[in-house]
């Protein structure tokens, strides 16, 4: 018999496959350890700590091998996206919970004192926990108790010998491939090794919209749903599901007219996608005549491959974090030829400038080589804390080998800087003051560079969107960064399941930030892209151009869809709808409004 469940679409897609429900929960007994036993005991639980540690990192470092370009293909037939600096930023944390006093000390204690298994005792933190995060007020604080959480699940699992996540999603007779993925929630790493493992899709009974879960799956292109409560309840193992990624809708065990007809559905999307790469060559002009620029962004050298099937006027953002993923402490942080020859190779690989961001390390993207904060306590809010530029000014260790192969790269080809999180213009002037003195000591070695090279920032803090007026004559371009943007704006954090709801790119408040440095930037005559993922959606696609949108700086593999969008716009018919949007104070009749102009 068929039936529907009705969750949250948080990756578009269409799959169809049998279910496997994943069951994480790990059974806890308590027995007392003889006194003798206590200090193998305590051996058996640090080894455990040791063993999630290993998985964690074997995780982390496969990512960028199992993703080393946007060209691999999804068992949908897509590409999935490289976006293995944020994969891992997601899963560090995880790893660094590993290491606090919290789990490798207090639980040793709980034994010791208590003579209790290494299970119950980890039990028995974990309640702790729970209760002291609960009765926070912090709401910040209060969201990473469900990091904690996954972390604990997996030392459990650990002292219990249980299956590990990787083992899960192999190719075993247990989730043979094509398989679709049921779980109670599921963890950055397990999230993140799915489609390498043929895994077609999955759903979950909790998570949110920008949970870490929700944004992983679009980054590697996985049709998934969240927000199914209760669906282990409804479906047994080997059900035939229909999950429908954009509407948030599981079919489950459709009849025989319903299954052909998402199969016409999967063929019909893979038609379009082929339709779309015939626009590679098209320029991007609306209807009326008005030519529209269209940069990719990337992470890796290696994502020029997809951003040459795009036929992308540049790159509008190439994040380098990348090159401090992955190395040992022994290795320290990548020097200034390595930064060059990376620059280089992504130069000599595409036609137009390259927009390279400096580095955004710090706080909640913690990474290896070397980079730690200078001491103290772990920041309450760390999305508020020492990351971006602030710590590259604080670390100029860190920040002048980039800004010299930088410059240095400038003569092979049009490069523009970009600087992250800029939050006043006296960071700025830090900024530009640096500069003159790298200069300076590229010159006194004979070293060239342009010296008209660009030097923009990104707009992601409302304090600069506000003031985009008097950052003007320190900049030579914008960037809208609508992911921070956006949840610095609603104050929420955008990866909190409590409060994903509030994010919205539609609020008031952000279209209005949104079109004063949009108009600001016009004024003056200095350009203004957009590279968050505002930009690359294409319910907002149309509602940019009227706002006056003019570069877009998307995903490749969104890219096309975004450039189909604009040739069947027309400005004329598009900017006195968003006026009306702009000075609309009702949530829905925003929403009416730009679905309006979607059918235009």
């Amino acid at each position: 018999m068929s039936f529907t469940l009705q969750g949250m679409g948080v990756s578009r897609g269409i799959a169809i496959g049998p279910v496997y429900i994943l069951h994480h929960q790990v059974e806890i007994t308590e027995y007392r350890i003889e006194e003798k036993q206590l200090e193998s005991e305590i051996e058996r639980y640090r080894n455990a700590l040791k063993q999630a540690r290993e998985e964690l990192r074997e995780i982390r470092d496969q990512i960028p091998l199992i993703y080393p370009s946007r060209d691999i293909p999804s068992p949908n037939d897509t590409a999935i996206p490289t976006t293995a600096a944020e994969i891992a930023s997601f899963i560090d944390p995880h790893m660094l919970m590993l290491d606090d006093a919290m789990l490798t000390q207090i639980p040793v204690e709980i034994i010791k004192d208590t003579r209790c298994n290494a299970e119950w005792a980890l039990k028995q933190q974990q309640d702790r926990f729970t209760d002291l995060f609960e009765a926070m007020d912090n709401e910040y604080l209060k969201a990473r108790k469900h990091d904690i959480q996954q972390v604990i699940d997996r030392v459990q699992r650990c002292l219990q010998k249980a299956a590990q996540p990787e083992e899960k999603y192999d190719n075993t007779p247990d989730i043979p491939e094509g398989s679709i993925v049921l779980a109670h929630d599921l963890t950055p790493a397990d999230t993140a090794l799915m489609p390498h493992q043929g895994i077609k899709a999955f759903i979950t009974e909790h998570g949110g919209m920008n949970s870490h879960t929700a944004i992983i799956a679009r980054s590697l292109g996985i049709p998934a749903i969240v927000g199914l409560r209760c669906a282990r309840r409804y479906l047994r193992r080997g059900d035939t599901l229909v999950v429908d990624g954009l509407h948030g809708v599981v079919l489950g065990n459709p009849d025989v007219r319903s299954l052909r007809y998402f199969k016409n559905l999967q063929t019909e999307q893979k038609r379009k996608r082929s339709e779309l790469s015939r626009l590679r060559e098209a320029p991007a002009v609306t209807r009326d005549g008005k030519m529209i620029t269209l940069y990719a962004n990337i992470e890796f050298p290696t994502d020029m491959q997809a951003v040459k099937r795009t036929g992308a006027d540049g790159i509008g953002l190439y994040r380098t974090e990348f090159l401090h993923m992955n190395r040992s402490p022994e290795e320290g942080q990548p020097d200034e030829n390595e930064h060059y020859e990376a620059y280089v190779k992504v130069l000599r690989a595409v036609d137009g400038p390259v927009t390279i961001r400096t580095l955004d390390l710090g706080a909640d993207k913690q990474v290896d080589g070397g980079i730690a904060r200078s001491g103290g306590a772990v920041p309450a809010n760390p999305a508020l804390g020492l990351r971006a530029v602030r710590l590259c000014l604080r670390d100029l260790s860190l920040f002048k080998p980039q800004l010299r192969a930088i410059l240095r790269a400038s003569i092979v080809g049009p490069v523009r800087m970009m600087i992250p999180m800029v939050s006043s213009v006296h960071e700025m002037a830090q900024v530009h003051h640096l500069l003159c003195d790298v200069k300076r000591e590229l010159e006194a070695e004979n070293l060239a560079y342009d010296p008209e090279m660009p030097v923009g920032a990104m707009v992601e803090v409302p304090s600069m969107a506000i003031c985009s007026d008097l950052f003007i004559p320190h900049v030579d371009f914008f960037s809208i960064g609508t992911n921070d943007l956006i949840q610095y704006t609603l104050a929420i954090d955008r990866v909190d399941d409590e409060v994903g709801y509030l994010y919205d790119p539609l609020h008031p408040a952000v279209l209005r930030l949104l079109n004063q440095v949009i108009v600001q930037s016009h004024q003056a005559d200095k350009p203004v892209s957009m590279c968050g993922e505002m930009a690359g959606d294409p319910r907002y696609v149309r509602l940019l151009l009227g706002l006056g949108l003019r570069y877009f700086s998307v995903n490749p593999e969104t890219l096309l869809e975004v450039k189909h969008i604009i040739r069947h716009s027309d400005l004329n018919k598009l900017r006195p709808l968003a006026k009306q949007v702009l000075n609309s104070q009702d949530s829905h009749q925003i929403e009416d409004l730009v679905a309006q102009m979607n059918v235009l």
